[in-house]
């Protein structure tokens, strides 16, 4: 008999992590809507050559493509953004700025390892119409409020410009040709160090004398200080674009500083590339500090990506929540508190004769809105107990026939071990109580 198992980069997720996963989805919903963000959802199979050309050289080569039994070529979905431009492009009778948000599986061939996985979610919030650099600010703020609300302290957004990346590569002795390379080996900087970069850039004839030198003394140290935005202005600002991106990120600036965000989980930091060659603006991700696992959000201004499925060019911008790297997080830091279920009440069962009485009560308080759940079977009152426990179910609601001459539960707390005897037309007030307490 084979053993059961599944293909490498994917997963089951049980009971337990859905738990975990499905309180963050909550939350991060509830924060977009409360920024005006509408649901969206797409298929998750595409044609192939809706999705091929769009992710450069070392994103195509992830693309789980086959040919479907029609013999046409299809694909999975890489990311949201790609499905999303294609909307934006079907229908154009959308009202703009669009302001959607997605959250939902993609596919990569990529290699495994802590925190990436081969099918993995995203959660993304994008908008659609507007060139205001202030939307990117925006999105920004939602990111800081989103961690925030997750209980995490330690982390930095990162900040960078392509208009200003750009013009530092041409004023820096680069080829138009060669900013796109170049780039790509600047985004490698985490996994291969600055040396590496350089030397990647060596290799490849791509690091004249002065983009060495600017390289070694303001961008490959990474956060852009007061001396080193005043170098990068003074050799990108010499262009209109290189100006104009300077001055996108001081707005950016100016809308965390409205929007209440602390200077300390942000920074402008001219390392931060993003290898997606589709972005034209703006860029940013989030990093954790402790524990180290790389960013767990990231995104851009891409306004000419929609242009390439619409003959009208439409700017827009948005940024992705790693959904897995957020729960791998969380679950180190212990953040989420309690994993388990969510049922919060057991109604357990003394005799089977009692059924309808025990159903009869669970139906009362999931009338309140309480998440409770009944034990079926008569056995010891001991290992209904202990279901609860491994279930991490707070409150046991116990009845036998006693109570149910009197009209009164009984309600034990598995935390504290306590129990106490209420009528049960005060059961649910009680039982509300509690948990509020909790």
């Amino acid at each position: 008999m084979n053993i059961p198992q599944i293909p490498k980069g994917f997963r089951d997720f049980l009971p337990q992590k859905m738990s975990v996963r499905k309180r963050i989805i909550s939350l991060m919903t509830d924060v977009f809507e409360s920024y005006g963000f509408a649901p969206l959802d797409t298929p998750c199979l595409e044609y192939a050559e809706t999705l091929e050309g769009k992710y450069g050289e070392e994103g195509e080569k992830l693309i789980y493509k086959f040919e479907d039994r029609g013999g046409r070529n299809v694909a999975l979905r890489y990311d949201l953004t790609i499905p999303l431009c294609r909307v934006v492009a079907a229908y154009p009778e959308l009202s703009k700025p669009f302001k959607r948000y997605q959250i939902a599986p993609v596919w990569r061939a990529d290699k495994p390892q802590k925190g990436r996985f081969r099918e993995f979610y995203q959660c993304d919030i994008d908008i659609v119409g507007t060139d205001s650099v202030y939307a990117d600010g925006e999105l920004l703020a939602i990111t800081d409020t989103v961690l925030k609300k997750l209980g995490f302290d330690n982390f930095i957004i990162r900040i960078n410009n392509r208009k200003v990346m750009n013009a530092f590569a041409l004023n820096s002795g680069l080829a138009a040709e060669a900013v796109t390379p170049f780039l790509r080996s600047l985004d490698k900087l985490d996994k291969i160090g600055a040396e590496g970069v350089l030397k990647d850039l060596r290799d490849a004839g791509l690091l004249p004398p002065s983009l060495e030198k600017s390289l070694s003394e303001f961008i490959l140290t990474g956060s852009a200080d007061a001396d080193s935005l005043s170098k990068m202005a003074a050799i990108a600002g010499a262009t209109d674009t290189g100006a104009a991106g300077m001055a996108e990120m001081e707005k950016i600036r100016e809308t965390l500083q409205a929007c209440g965000v602390s200077e300390s989980n942000y920074r402008f930091d001219f390392s931060l590339a993003r290898g997606l060659d589709y972005y034209t603006g703006p860029v940013f991700e989030t990093i954790v500090t402790e524990p180290k696992i790389g960013s767990i959000t990231g995104g851009g201004r891409y306004d000419n990506l929609i242009g390439l499925f619409s003959r009208t060019p439409v700017p827009a911008t948005g940024s992705s929540f790693g959904l897995e790297r957020l729960v791998t997080v969380m679950e180190e830091k212990m953040s989420a508190g309690n994993t388990a279920g969510s049922t919060e009440v057991l109604v357990t069962c003394f005799d089977e004769a009692l059924m309808a009485e025990n159903l009869r009560l669970a139906s009362m308080l999931r009338s309140a809105g309480i998440r409770t759940e009944v034990y079926f079977k008569k056995t010891k009152l001991k290992k209904q107990l202990s279901y609860a426990a491994n279930r991490g179910i707070g409150l046991v609601v116990i009845m036998g026939p006693d109570e149910v001459n009197d009209n009164r539960v009984t309600l034990r707390n598995m935390v504290s071990g306590t129990q106490e005897t209420v009528l049960q037309n005060k059961m649910t007030a009680k039982i509300q109580s509690m948990l509020s307490a909790k």
